[in-house]
């Protein structure tokens, strides 16, 4: 289990630390606490042992006389080390060289990695000083993540550049960090979410997917050390940082985007639910709801997967087949067929992994016919075990 040190800010988004101790632990990490002394101004120790299962290291502590050297017992137990919120200060003072509160002190004491969360006005993040500090420090190894741009803490402030990322966003940073770049090189491509086939202006058929599957594969690879591109259908979910995302909305509109990147990808790995009909004709206006019945006729959408895998190569292919009854006879069926390297299998009317859920269920077949079951686990769980499946194959 990695060990992650969270050194609190005094800024105000120091009222958010509880939560991202929270993250990074639901992301699995081992966690403790330093609260610089402003940032006790804004939450307590109370909060931060509570959420995190250990004191906080504080200036009160560092300089307590139990013979500890608290800077470098840190220093040596952290894999990383996370400033957040970070202000000005605290870069500067770590831009400098200083160790004259107990935060500096660990940076100097030399924990392995460091990532800064700024959170500062946005006058303030401009500075040519500040800016030259955070080169300085880029320049150290350290990593930035944010600051983001939305409404600033004080009354009467206006939005700009200088927020603290949220905490979810924060423990994603973080995992990136540190987790091993076996796919460093490669060149990666998934497809996520449900396509949109209107009918007229303001109708259209589509289906429930959510595109968290997808979503999950892309930061997997990405944190894994390759260059992601993410072609997805429409859907609520943020972009992912450091992925490159082209958001497409009909199945033709999708079949572009992948075939266009296709020539320069090692890996495709297709999780949309593309829609398999689409009208044979669009409306231009909205139609009136006129009649006790309406025919609709439809015509076959592009085969994107049967195309890609005739024309693979060398290339590795895993498609998704969701099926209702028959899936392994099915899904075998469409391997062969489309000239895949894996296809993984899941049911979406299982009340537990349905369509939007957090977790889901998958059987990977092999072209062998070989079938292997995975239990239910988070979307994120599985997608790092196919990337492990997948690797073997590129290998």
């Amino acid at each position: 289990m990695a060990r992650v040190l969270l050194a609190v800010g005094g800024g105000a988004a120091a009222i958010k630390a509880p939560l991202v101790v929270r993250r990074l632990r639901e992301a699995g990490f081992a966690v403790r606490t330093l609260a610089t002394e402003r940032a006790l101004a804004f939450t307590t120790e109370l909060a931060l042992a509570t959420v995190s299962g250990h004191p906080v290291a504080t200036e009160a502590a560092w300089f307590s006389p139990s013979g500890r050297v608290l800077h470098l017992e840190l220093a040596r137990w952290a894999d990383l080390l996370l400033v957040a919120p970070a202000t000005a200060a605290d870069l500067a003072r770590a831009a400098a060289g200083l160790a004259e509160d107990l935060l500096s002190a660990v940076i100097t004491a030399g924990v392995p990695r460091v990532v800064w969360a700024p959170a500062m006005n946005p006058g303030m993040w401009a500075d040519p000083a500040v800016q030259a500090n955070v080169d300085r420090l880029r320049s150290r190894g350290h990593a930035f993540a944010g600051p983001a741009s939305g409404p600033m803490a004080g009354v009467g402030e206006t939005p700009g550049t200088g927020r603290m990322l949220e905490p979810d966003e924060l423990a994603e940073h973080v995992r990136y960090h540190l987790t091993t770049k076996d796919f460093a090189g490669k060149r990666v491509l998934v497809t996520a979410g449900p396509t949109r086939e209107h009918l007229d202006p303001v109708r259209f058929l589509s289906n429930p997917s959510s595109g968290k599957m997808g979503f999950a594969l892309a930061r997997a690879a990405r944190d894994r050390g390759a260059r992601v591109t993410l072609v997805t259908g429409p859907t609520v979910l943020p972009d992912p940082f450091g992925v490159e995302v082209v958001r497409v909305e009909s199945a033709e509109a999708m079949r572009q985007a992948v075939v266009d990147r296709f020539s320069e990808v090692d890996l495709v790995i297709m999780a949309a639910a593309v829609a398999d009909w689409r009208p044979a004709e669009r409306k231009a206006e909205k139609e009136a709801k006129l009649g006790e019945e309406k025919l609709l006729r439809l015509v076959r959408t592009p085969d994107i997967l049967a195309e890609l895998g005739a024309a693979k190569g060398s290339r590795v292919l895993v498609g998704f087949a969701m099926e209702t009854h028959a899936g392994p006879e099915r899904a075998l069926e469409k391997l062969k067929r489309k000239n895949l390297d894996l296809i993984c299998l899941n049911y979406p009317t299982d009340p537990e992994t349905a369509f939007g859920a957090d977790e889901n269920r998958l059987v990977v077949i092999e072209p062998s016919g070989r079938t292997e079951a995975w239990g239910k686990a988070s979307k994120r769980e599985l997608a790092d075990r196919l990337l492990d499946r997948v690797r073997h194959i590129m290998q």
